[in-house]
Protein backbone atom coordinates (compact mmCIF):
# COMPACT_ATOMS: atom_id res chain seq x y z
CA UNK A 1 0.00 0.00 0.00
CA UNK A 2 1.29 3.25 -1.12
CA UNK A 3 1.89 5.86 1.56
CA UNK A 4 -0.74 8.03 2.59
CA UNK A 5 -1.21 11.45 1.47
CA UNK A 6 -4.74 12.94 2.78
CA UNK A 7 -5.96 16.09 1.51
CA UNK A 8 -9.44 15.82 3.38
CA UNK A 9 -11.18 13.21 6.07
CA UNK A 10 -14.63 12.13 4.88
CA UNK A 11 -16.86 10.54 7.84
CA UNK A 12 -19.36 7.92 7.91
CA UNK A 13 -21.83 9.57 10.51
CA UNK A 14 -24.44 6.70 11.51
CA UNK A 15 -22.93 4.46 13.84
CA UNK A 16 -19.26 5.64 13.13
CA UNK A 17 -20.01 9.57 15.23
CA UNK A 18 -23.35 9.09 16.62
CA UNK A 19 -24.85 5.73 18.91
CA UNK A 20 -27.63 5.09 16.29
CA UNK A 21 -29.25 1.91 18.18
CA UNK A 22 -29.30 4.07 21.35
CA UNK A 23 -31.13 7.01 19.82
CA UNK A 24 -33.74 4.79 18.64
CA UNK A 25 -34.20 2.78 21.93
CA UNK A 26 -34.85 6.45 23.84
CA UNK A 27 -37.55 6.94 20.95
CA UNK A 28 -39.30 3.52 21.09
CA UNK A 29 -39.05 3.72 24.87
CA UNK A 30 -41.08 7.83 24.35
CA UNK A 31 -43.33 5.75 22.22
CA UNK A 32 -44.38 3.18 25.25
CA UNK A 33 -42.62 3.72 28.36
CA UNK A 34 -44.04 0.24 29.53
CA UNK A 35 -41.87 -1.62 27.29
CA UNK A 36 -39.66 -3.94 28.48
CA UNK A 37 -35.91 -4.18 27.44
CA UNK A 38 -36.32 -7.73 25.76
CA UNK A 39 -39.76 -5.97 23.72
CA UNK A 40 -37.70 -2.67 23.27
CA UNK A 41 -34.71 -4.31 20.99
CA UNK A 42 -37.38 -6.31 18.94
CA UNK A 43 -38.91 -3.06 17.93
CA UNK A 44 -35.63 -1.76 17.61
CA UNK A 45 -34.81 -4.58 14.95
CA UNK A 46 -37.81 -4.07 13.10
CA UNK A 47 -36.87 -0.25 12.37
CA UNK A 48 -33.12 -1.19 10.98
CA UNK A 49 -34.82 -4.66 9.55
CA UNK A 50 -36.82 -2.10 7.07
CA UNK A 51 -34.55 0.48 6.91
CA UNK A 52 -31.87 -2.27 5.45
CA UNK A 53 -34.30 -3.46 3.26
CA UNK A 54 -35.66 -0.51 1.67
CA UNK A 55 -32.49 0.99 0.89
CA UNK A 56 -31.30 -2.35 -0.37
CA UNK A 57 -34.35 -2.45 -2.71
CA UNK A 58 -33.68 1.11 -3.98
CA UNK A 59 -30.08 -0.04 -4.54
CA UNK A 60 -31.42 -2.70 -6.40
CA UNK A 61 -33.69 -1.02 -8.86
CA UNK A 62 -36.30 -2.86 -6.91
CA UNK A 63 -38.15 0.73 -5.51
CA UNK A 64 -38.07 4.09 -6.73
CA UNK A 65 -35.85 6.29 -4.69
CA UNK A 66 -37.45 7.53 -1.66
CA UNK A 67 -35.63 9.96 1.08
CA UNK A 68 -34.64 8.84 4.68
CA UNK A 69 -37.39 10.51 6.41
CA UNK A 70 -40.17 9.07 4.24
CA UNK A 71 -38.41 5.76 5.28
CA UNK A 72 -38.38 6.42 8.56
CA UNK A 73 -41.93 7.23 9.07
CA UNK A 74 -42.81 3.69 7.19
CA UNK A 75 -40.49 2.17 10.09
CA UNK A 76 -41.56 4.30 13.05
CA UNK A 77 -45.39 3.24 11.97
CA UNK A 78 -44.22 -0.35 11.83
CA UNK A 79 -42.80 -0.08 15.07
CA UNK A 80 -46.22 1.75 16.16
CA UNK A 81 -48.15 -0.80 14.48
CA UNK A 82 -45.90 -3.79 16.56
CA UNK A 83 -46.56 -1.75 19.79
CA UNK A 84 -49.93 -1.50 19.58
CA UNK A 85 -49.86 2.51 19.69
CA UNK A 86 -52.03 4.30 17.09
CA UNK A 87 -51.51 7.77 18.54
CA UNK A 88 -50.38 9.45 15.27
CA UNK A 89 -47.81 12.08 17.39
CA UNK A 90 -46.42 9.31 19.03
CA UNK A 91 -45.96 7.84 16.11
CA UNK A 92 -44.67 11.32 14.36
CA UNK A 93 -42.38 12.14 17.45
CA UNK A 94 -40.68 8.43 16.62
CA UNK A 95 -40.24 8.96 13.38
CA UNK A 96 -38.21 11.88 14.57
CA UNK A 97 -36.20 10.17 17.03
CA UNK A 98 -33.07 9.39 14.33
CA UNK A 99 -32.12 12.97 14.81
CA UNK A 100 -31.49 12.90 18.33
CA UNK A 101 -28.55 10.54 18.75
CA UNK A 102 -26.04 10.61 21.30
CA UNK A 103 -22.31 11.06 20.13
CA UNK A 104 -20.12 8.26 21.28
CA UNK A 105 -17.45 9.41 23.86
CA UNK A 106 -14.50 10.67 22.27
CA UNK A 107 -16.83 11.86 19.11
CA UNK A 108 -16.90 15.55 20.09
CA UNK A 109 -13.03 15.83 21.04
CA UNK A 110 -12.34 13.58 18.63
CA UNK A 111 -13.28 15.98 15.09
CA UNK A 112 -12.28 19.03 16.52
CA UNK A 113 -8.74 17.55 16.94
CA UNK A 114 -8.70 16.31 13.57
CA UNK A 115 -10.35 19.71 12.09
CA UNK A 116 -7.01 21.74 13.18
CA UNK A 117 -4.92 19.90 10.37
CA UNK A 118 -7.98 18.35 7.76
CA UNK A 119 -10.91 19.51 6.21
CA UNK A 120 -13.94 17.47 7.38
CA UNK A 121 -16.50 16.50 5.20
CA UNK A 122 -19.61 14.03 6.60
CA UNK A 123 -21.23 11.94 4.46
CA UNK A 124 -24.28 9.89 5.11
CA UNK A 125 -27.45 8.19 4.62
CA UNK A 126 -29.60 10.11 6.47
CA UNK A 127 -31.50 13.11 4.85
CA UNK A 128 -30.41 16.74 4.98
CA UNK A 129 -32.78 17.74 7.37
CA UNK A 130 -32.10 14.86 9.58
CA UNK A 131 -28.25 15.39 9.19
CA UNK A 132 -28.90 18.80 9.97
CA UNK A 133 -30.84 18.12 12.90
CA UNK A 134 -28.05 15.58 14.82
CA UNK A 135 -25.32 17.38 13.95
CA UNK A 136 -26.76 19.57 15.90
CA UNK A 137 -28.08 17.16 18.32
CA UNK A 138 -25.06 15.68 18.61
CA UNK A 139 -22.62 19.26 18.60
CA UNK A 140 -20.58 17.49 15.26
CA UNK A 141 -18.19 19.77 13.97
CA UNK A 142 -17.62 19.73 10.34
CA UNK A 143 -16.23 21.71 7.74
CA UNK A 144 -18.82 20.26 5.39
CA UNK A 145 -21.87 18.14 5.82
CA UNK A 146 -23.62 15.99 2.65
CA UNK A 147 -26.19 13.55 2.60
CA UNK A 148 -26.83 10.75 0.01
CA UNK A 149 -30.12 12.72 -0.76
CA UNK A 150 -28.16 14.70 -2.83
CA UNK A 151 -27.17 11.73 -5.13
CA UNK A 152 -30.58 10.44 -4.88
CA UNK A 153 -29.11 7.29 -3.91
CA UNK A 154 -28.01 5.73 -1.13
CA UNK A 155 -24.42 4.45 0.16
CA UNK A 156 -22.37 2.35 -1.02
CA UNK A 157 -23.26 3.51 -4.70
CA UNK A 158 -20.76 5.06 -5.93
CA UNK A 159 -22.38 8.16 -6.66
CA UNK A 160 -22.70 9.29 -2.85
CA UNK A 161 -18.67 9.21 -2.36
CA UNK A 162 -19.01 10.94 -5.57
CA UNK A 163 -20.26 14.02 -3.60
CA UNK A 164 -17.04 14.26 -1.42
CA UNK A 165 -14.71 14.16 -4.01
CA UNK A 166 -16.13 16.67 -6.52
CA UNK A 167 -16.38 19.07 -2.84
CA UNK A 168 -12.89 18.73 -1.80
CA UNK A 169 -11.72 19.02 -5.61
CA UNK A 170 -9.36 16.72 -4.52
CA UNK A 171 -8.70 13.47 -6.57
CA UNK A 172 -10.14 10.29 -4.27
CA UNK A 173 -6.85 8.63 -3.69
CA UNK A 174 -6.40 12.34 -1.64
CA UNK A 175 -9.48 11.66 0.36
CA UNK A 176 -9.74 9.38 3.44
CA UNK A 177 -12.65 7.36 4.23
CA UNK A 178 -13.68 6.60 7.68
CA UNK A 179 -16.24 4.70 9.28
CA UNK A 180 -17.33 1.90 11.32
CA UNK A 181 -18.75 -0.58 8.75
CA UNK A 182 -16.57 -2.29 6.60
CA UNK A 183 -19.22 -2.11 3.97
CA UNK A 184 -19.04 1.74 3.75
CA UNK A 185 -15.47 1.79 3.49
CA UNK A 186 -15.54 -1.14 0.65
CA UNK A 187 -18.35 1.16 -1.23
CA UNK A 188 -15.77 4.02 -0.81
CA UNK A 189 -12.83 1.82 -2.56
CA UNK A 190 -14.68 0.74 -5.16
CA UNK A 191 -14.52 5.21 -6.16
CA UNK A 192 -10.49 5.02 -4.95
CA UNK A 193 -10.80 7.12 -1.69
CA UNK A 194 -8.54 5.38 1.09
CA UNK A 195 -10.42 4.15 3.96
CA UNK A 196 -10.20 3.87 7.86
CA UNK A 197 -12.06 1.42 9.91
CA UNK A 198 -12.85 2.61 13.40
CA UNK A 199 -14.32 0.15 16.03
CA UNK A 200 -17.69 0.50 17.07
CA UNK A 201 -20.00 -1.78 19.80
CA UNK A 202 -22.51 -1.09 16.64
CA UNK A 203 -20.29 -0.96 13.64
CA UNK A 204 -19.77 -3.89 11.01
CA UNK A 205 -16.41 -5.62 11.27
CA UNK A 206 -13.73 -5.91 8.41
CA UNK A 207 -13.73 -9.86 7.33
CA UNK A 208 -10.29 -11.43 6.50
CA UNK A 209 -10.07 -10.68 2.96
CA UNK A 210 -10.70 -6.38 3.65
CA UNK A 211 -7.79 -4.17 3.10
CA UNK A 212 -7.95 -1.24 4.67
CA UNK A 213 -5.04 1.72 5.01
CA UNK A 214 -5.94 2.40 8.88
CA UNK A 215 -7.29 0.76 11.75
CA UNK A 216 -7.86 2.72 14.83
CA UNK A 217 -9.84 1.69 18.18
CA UNK A 218 -11.67 5.47 18.46
CA UNK A 219 -10.61 8.97 17.24
CA UNK A 220 -8.20 9.81 19.55
CA UNK A 221 -5.99 6.59 18.10
CA UNK A 222 -6.80 7.98 14.11
CA UNK A 223 -5.78 11.05 15.18
CA UNK A 224 -2.69 9.65 16.68
CA UNK A 225 -2.06 8.13 12.90
CA UNK A 226 -2.61 10.77 11.21
CA UNK A 227 -0.14 12.44 12.77
CA UNK A 228 2.96 10.75 11.96
CA UNK A 229 2.33 10.59 8.17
Amino acid sequence: MSVLEIDAVVFDVLGTLVDEPAGLRAGIRELDPSLDAPRTERLLSVWQQHIDREQRRILDGGRPYLAGDALDREAARLVADAAGVDDPAAVAALALSGRRLPPWPDTVAGLARLAERFPLIGLSNASRTALLGLNAHAGLRWHHALSAEDARTYKPDPAVYQLAVTVSGRPPERLLMVAAHAWDLRGAQRLGLRTAYVTRPVGDPPTSSDRFDLYADDLADLADQLDTI
